[in-house]
């Protein structure tokens, strides 16, 4: 990612709201902390333990919101809509095409390499989809390479590349990668848009 003074505003804030989080995580932990210590039965009764633990759990589920609401505001500074690329990849179903690594490059640059573990493949296989990547692009034309490799059934070391071109409009771009071995009878890799 090139930095530019847009980008630095970004950063900062970034910066700031993580600190803010670091910050509600303290408080959250003083206050957890000071609801645990031993105090005598003349010093509070049982209502105003009560009330105590009360306000408590009303400030936990507070910073938990403001915690929310924090991820958000981040990933829409990170990510602005009309600059998102998101890319996606699923398996073909029923194919027992066995993963192990995905490579994704964008315009030339490596922006993805993922190699996967058995309970990531058997959720893949299941139907599942995973979110790859998430970055920013300018709208244009764009160009995306998918390196894939694996084992087929029959046990055979498999490797497949291929190259797509797709255009980045002003909206949120989701690209979806689908994956298959050779049995399907289709390319290795398909290119959809979602």
């Amino acid at each position: 990612m090139q930095i530019t003074m847009d980008n630095l505003g970004v950063l900062s804030m970034t910066k700031s709201i993580r600190i803010a989080l670091h910050i509600v995580t303290i408080v959250m932990a003083v206050t957890a902390s000071l609801s645990c210590l031993p105090l005598s039965a003349q010093d509070l009764s049982q209502q105003e333990m009560r009330s105590l633990d009360e306000q408590v759990q009303e400030i936990k589920s507070d910073v938990l919101s403001i915690a929310a609401d924090l991820n958000q505001l981040e990933e829409k500074l990170l990510y602005p809509s009309n600059t998102q690329l998101a890319v996606f990849v699923a398996m073909a179903d029923g194919d027992p095409f066995r993963l192990d690594s995905v490579q994704i490059e964008i315009d030339g640059a490596l922006v993805a390499h993922y190699i996967y573990s058995f309970k990531e493949l058997e959720a893949l296989q299941k139907g599942g989809v995973q979110r790859v990547y998430t970055g920013n692009f300018p709208t244009g034309s764009h160009q995306i390479g998918i390196s894939v490799t694996g084992k087929l059934a029959s046990g055979k070391d498999y490797s497949s590349s291929e190259t797509f071109d797709f255009v980045k409009d002003v909206e949120p771009k989701l690209l979806g990668i689908t994956l298959a071995g050779t049995a399907s009878g289709n390319s290795g890799i398909q290119l959809g848009h979602w």
